[in-house]
């Protein structure tokens, strides 16, 4: 059944906790539920498909229509002598499905615990940690076509997945209504170890197993990264920029510590998080909008922030870290 509110407050529904409104408010329950939105669309509001609100930085009240699909569920479609496929709602909370896989030994979404977001947010972002990016185990992402009504099913190649990016926050932005995706995960092991200090925290844990890894990764985010609950924040703000290896080699001499890992595409990727501690930024505030004093990539609102103050925090970054690197630093958040 499709439920519809009127002016309503985001404040719960987004992690900066930006008192705003949406002139409409749509809860989809399932794909029958998305076509019929779509065929009585008229198209003369804008739409915004939203989770859990994550990954969005609002600057004011939103006028149009926000959906937000709930499908809620996890199918285990076929299982394979080495691989299993799992369905779930695109309204599942993303970590939930990271447990279920865990305490059913799926290997390959381990290394993505506790990242905020649902299901359906999870391969428009191309979600990514400690060494593993969603495009590695995604099958299949399922939806509806806003404009027609129609479905699809789009496999791995279609969905143009890149660097926190994908098709549908490209060309198919505001244009579909993911509806379900499907996870190809593996019962083999498959442990990758190598991101940052990953390797070592999970040995505190004792043996290297796919629930050590699930506690290590959940460990160290809540060290590093505050509470949504507590602290307004989306996580991290800014992607971590590539740079020529020229000009990585011209940063070396003027900051030997700075680090950097070589792609093979022949440049360099830098730790955004780097770049803004060593310029200062990390614990500073501007009015009501500071730089985490942990993790030098998360903006947070410190307390009746405005989108207006955060994007004005993220602008003054970007120019110092312009002026001192000649780095330009993308926004990983969405700004509406």
């Amino acid at each position: 059944m499709i439920v519809i509110k009127k002016d309503f407050p985001l404040r719960e529904l987004n992690t900066f906790h930006f008192d705003v409104k949406a002139s409409e408010y749509v809860q989809l329950h399932d794909v029958n539920d998305c076509k019929e939105w779509a065929l009585s669309n008229r198209g003369d509001s804008d739409v915004l498909v939203m989770g859990e609100g994550s990954n969005l930085l609002f600057t004011g009240d939103f006028k149009g229509v926000i959906l937000s699909p709930v499908m809620d569920f996890i199918k285990v479609l076929h299982q394979y002598e080495d691989e299993v496929l799992i369905e779930a709602g695109a309204g599942k909370k993303w970590d939930d499905f990271v447990e279920f896989c865990v305490s059913n030994s799926y290997h390959g979404v381990e290394n993505l615990s506790l990242i905020p977001g649902t299901v359906g947010a999870s391969p428009v972002q191309n979600i990514g940690a400690y060494g593993v990016e969603v495009k590695d185990v995604t099958e299949r992402v399922n939806g509806i076509f806003i404009d027609t009504g129609e479905e699809f099913g789009f496999g791995n190649a279609e969905c143009d997945f890149d660097y926190r990016s994908s098709v549908f926050k490209k060309g198919l932005k505001g244009k579909v209504i993911i509806t379900s995706v499907v996870y190809r995960l593996s019962k083999k092991e498959n442990f990758k170890l190598h991101y940052g200090h990953l390797g070592e925290k999970v040995k505190e844990y004792g043996e290297i197993n796919i629930e050590n890894i699930r506690k290590a990764v959940v460990s160290i985010r809540r060290s590093k990264l505050p509470d949504t609950d507590k602290t307004g924040n989306a996580g991290s703000f800014f992607k971590n920029p590539s740079v020529s290896s020229v000009h990585f080699e011209e940063l070396q001499k003027k900051f030997p510590d700075i680090p950097g890992y070589r792609l093979s595409s022949g440049f360099v990727k830098v730790p955004a998080g780097w770049l803004i501690d060593k310029a200062g930024w990390k614990g500073k505030v501007m009015g009501k909008a500071g730089v985490h004093p942990r993790q030098a990539l998360v903006l947070v609102n410190t307390g009746g922030a405005t989108g207006k103050d955060i994007l004005a925090l993220a602008s003054a970054i970007e120019k110092d870290i312009f002026d001192k690197y000649r780095i330009t630093l993308e926004k990983e958040v969405n700004v509406v």
